[in-house]
């Protein structure tokens, strides 16, 4: 018995030794070359792009399975300017093959010197990333069977990994965009994994230059456990650029292979965005305030797979302005958004371009360029259901306090049904819906105006001083189109607007009435700045296709009524209105303590929005004078002649008549 043992022993020992001595061997009797050929077709079939190893191609058996090469290029697809997608000047990989058999693995080294790879996005909008472009020759895996319930995810076959050294080092990440012009570059790529393994935490770190400024990360994950790719796994991250953008991540990733799910907490920390921009060669916002963006954080728990993203207890500071939301993501092929936004005050005034870049006052106008139909494709996929609060909001110079709003779309409808808000004093609500589902937007807008102080609102959105008192108002319109000239061509609706205890300022209508030679032919007149005073001023109107007409318009007040009617050409921008003014008693307090109830002046409105013309309706004074002049059949004798009432006419409207 013992010598059977000892021959096998031998025997054993022997087998062994020859395996040994032909992992050994073998590598020095098989030329790599030879196969780099039919695996350079193989992998260019399977793609559909060009791909070469170059240099020398190195295998190793024993005591570890190692492969080397260098010099391996890919391709872009045909159609791109940039010839490559990846490069690598050198790749080594080395493990050992006797544990693979228990499920073990243990890398020796893996490591990857000067890859390059070139994210770019052509012109046409394809992307050099996509690899679905092309699909692999070769019959497509059957769908599964309709009811039958998905595979269960299952974690790698492999009971340990060790890896004693993994690293990358002098990588370069490019991003090209032909749309835009740009180009992007991460260099000086280095990335180290220490001690990995799934039994304990994995410390990593990388670092590189983004367009010539440092940028760094680095932290911990893991352990991941025996069974990789299920279960939960830790993160910690910390990332760094430019010296003063630091962000930090933790948390944890879930089911890395079957489907990944993240659960973190991310804070960035206050930095400058504007002077992070400018130090990676981005271009910088033009804006009004050259303070702004200057501060930013952001603090938020992300909730994230591959078929939603959660942001919840979102808190963001911009400058002064604080921000508070939630965020749930879905279907993101549309998608569908649900979230809710609280912002306690912000100047969008010192966001804008500053005004030297707008057009100069009294310059001339820029050519209209040639219309450019905008791509509404994405907002008709849009779903979208929130609410937005805004506690002050300032925007083309006017301010609005307490803003409330339900923003909705589907189907390519967009409403913000309902939105209210206070201002100057009083409130507005309303609603407004945008359909963007046909070749042009159409809007439809509803607004309740109650009790707001017409004169700081006008002077704030206009800078003019045209007009004082509270203004109610009920409007409806709608228009088509996403240009001002267009909307204004299609404007149509209706409404009211109502003025309580104000006036008309820089028109003085009484002084118009009692002075027509100051008032009309331009004699200069003393004093303040003249002005109509009221009681009420009520303006119903009706718009079609952007002119502005109406026929009852009134003013009261205690010494004049005054009717007008007539059209405004918000296109054009011209003006013509006839006003009637009635004097109804004496005009004390204004020079004047003669009686002149019922005395019409017709007066006549026209010119431009910009320089309006008043003038006198002289054709309306005689017609309107004249009535009860001529004596009508069984008047008493001695009732004063047509000439008498005539004169009498001619010297209470006629400059110099006497």
């Amino acid at each position: 018995m013992k010598t059977v043992l000892k021959w096998v022993g031998i025997a054993v020992v022997c087998l062994a030794a020859m395996v040994i001595a032909a992992l050994l061997i073998i590598p020095h009797f098989i030329d790599a070359r030879h196969y780099r050929a039919p695996f350079e077709k193989m992998v260019a079939e399977a793609t559909g792009r060009s791909f070469s190893v170059g240099g020398d191609v190195r295998l190793s058996l024993f005591p570890w399975a190692g492969v080397s090469f260098s010099e391996l290029r890919l391709g872009n697809p045909p159609g791109f300017p940039e010839p490559e997608f990846l490069a690598v000047r050198a790749f080594e990989v080395r493990l050992k093959l006797l544990p693979l058999l228990f499920g073990e693995v243990r890398v020796e080294r893996l490591v990857i010197s000067g890859p390059r790879v070139f994210l770019i996005t052509h012109k046409d909008g394809r992307v050099s990333w996509d690899f679905n472009a092309r699909s692999p020759k070769g019959p497509k895996p059957a769908a599964p069977a309709p009811g039958s319930a998905p595979a269960a995810p299952s974690g790698l076959p492999i009971t340990s990994l060790e890896v004693g050294e993994l690293s990358v080092s002098d990588g370069t990440l490019t991003l090209i965009d032909h749309n835009a012009a740009s180009r992007q570059e991460l260099s000086k790529l280095r990335l180290e994994l220490k001690d990995l393994s799934l039994d304990r935490p994995v410390h990593f770190s990388a670092s590189g230059d983004l367009n010539g400024k440092p940028v760094a990360a680095h932290g911990r994950l893991g352990p991941a456990g025996a069974n990789l790719g299920q279960g939960r796994v830790p993160l910690e991250l910390d990332i760094e650029a430019a010296g003063h953008l630091k962000v930090r991540a933790t948390g944890g990733l879930e089911n890395l292979l079957a489907g990944p799910r993240a659960d973190l907490t991310i804070a960035v920390a206050e930095f400058s965005p504007r002077r992070l921009l400018a130090d990676f060669g981005l271009s910088v916002p033009d804006t009004a305030d050259p303070k702004v963006i200057e501060r930013l954080s952001l603090a938020a728990a992300v909730k994230a797979d591959a078929a939603s993203v959660t942001v919840a207890d979102g808190r963001l500071s911009l400058d002064q302005s604080q921000l508070t939301f939630n965020l749930t993501a879905t279907e993101f092929a549309k998608p569908n958004v649900a979230f809710t936004l609280a912002l306690d005050q912000i100047d969008l005034d010192r966001y804008l371009p500053p005004a030297a870049g707008r057009q100069a006052a009294g310059g001339e106008a820029p050519p209209r360029p040639a219309e450019v139909k905008t791509d509404y494709g994405a907002l008709r996929k849009l779903v979208m259901d929130g609410t937005v609060t805004v506690g002050r909001l300032t925007a083309a110079k006017a301010t609005v306090e307490k803003v409330n709003l339900k923003v909705r779309a589907r189907d390519g409808v967009i409403s913000l049904d309902p939105f209210g808000l206070t201002l100057y004093q009083g409130s507005a609500a309303g609603k407004t819906v945008v359909n963007v589902g046909g070749e042009r937007p159409v809007t439809e807008l509803h607004v309740t105006l109650d009790k707001v102080q017409a004169n700081p609102l006008i002077r704030d959105l206009a800078g003019k001083d045209i007009i004082e008192g509270l203004a109610n108002a009920r409007i409806s319109l709608s228009m088509v189109g996403d240009d001002p000239a267009r909307i204004k061509q299609s404007l149509n609706g209706n409404g009211r607007i109502d003025f309580a205890d104000g006036a008309i300022v820089g028109v003085d209508l009484a002084g118009m009435v009692r002075n027509v030679k100051s008032a009309f032919i331009g004699q200069t007149v003393t004093g303040p700045r003249p002005r109509t005073d009221f009681s009420e001023l009520a303006v119903p109107f009706t718009l079609q296709r952007g002119v502005f007409a109406t026929t009852e318009a009134l003013l009261r007040s205690p010494l004049l009524r005054l009717l007008a009617a007539g059209k405004a050409d918000l296109v054009r921008e011209t003006l013509d209105f006839r006003l009637e003014p009635r004097i109804v008693g004496t005009i004390k307090g204004q020079g004047d303590e003669k009686e002149r109830a019922g005395l019409v002046i017709p007066v006549i409105v026209s010119g431009s929005f910009a320089d309006p013309v008043f003038r006198p309706d002289l054709a309306g004074m005689a017609k309107e004078g004249l009535k009860g002049i001529v004596p009508t059949p069984g008047a008493p004798t001695d009732a004063p002649t047509l000439q008498e009432k005539a004169g009498g006419l001619l010297k209470g409207i006629l400059p110099g008549k006497k």
